[in-house]
């Protein structure tokens, strides 16, 4: 399914608009704009099913979910992966928690690891019991928190052979300058 986007313009957004401007409002039943994602029982499908009927942006589909323990395909399962923790998404105006997000990796049925990777992104605890306005009244309070619990947005993608050799990871412009400052202290200044 490709982006109903004007020309132009393409679906890339990062962890954090992924979790307050798409899940967040769709956990709470807001309209989100532009509608774009669309809803996909992600079990049933294989990865590499996923084309048509997921958001494809290049390589990448999205899609939303609902949250559930078992992660059995027809041809396989996803697993943790290893050596990735949960990672916080913190907001950038004021580094509060908004959401999580997970990592998977796709084994095929005879326990085979393959190259399909995907990120769950799901809302953080602290993000469903004060995300329900006041004015609401106590019964659709109670739905939409227990509509947070139930939605994720799914971003799937295969790694291709080099990615998993560097490490699987590209880099921010961030973690760059990051790892440019590290550099510059080991840099001895004379005296």
């Amino acid at each position: 399914m490709a982006a109903n986007l004007p020309p132009g313009f393409r679906f890339c957004p990062s962890d954090e608009e992924l979790v307050v401007h798409f899940l967040h409002r769709k956990a709470a039943l807001l309209p989100c704009h532009p509608d774009v994602i669309p809803d996909l029982d992600l079990y049933p499908y294989d990865p590499w099913e996923l084309d048509g009927k997921a958001l494809s942006e290049g390589k990448q589909c999205y899609f939303y979910s609902r949250r559930t323990q078992n992660r059995i395909t027809n041809n396989g399962c996803w697993k943790p992966m290893a050596g990735h923790v949960e990672e916080p998404i913190l907001a950038s105006e004021n580094n509060k928690l908004v959401g999580i997000k997970k990592y998977f990796i796709f084994y095929a049925a005879e326990g085979i690891k393959t190259n399909w990777i995907m990120e769950e992104y799901l809302l953080s605890e602290h993000c469903t019991s004060d995300s329900s306005p006041s004015t609401k009244s106590s019964k659709t309070r109670a739905r939409s928190k227990q509509d947070y619990s139930k939605w994720v947005i799914c971003r799937v993608y295969e790694r291709s052979c080099e990615e998993e050799e560097d490490g699987g990871k590209e880099l921010s412009c961030l973690d760059e300058v990051f790892l440019s400052l590290e550099d510059l202290d080991e840099i001895s200044l004379p005296n």
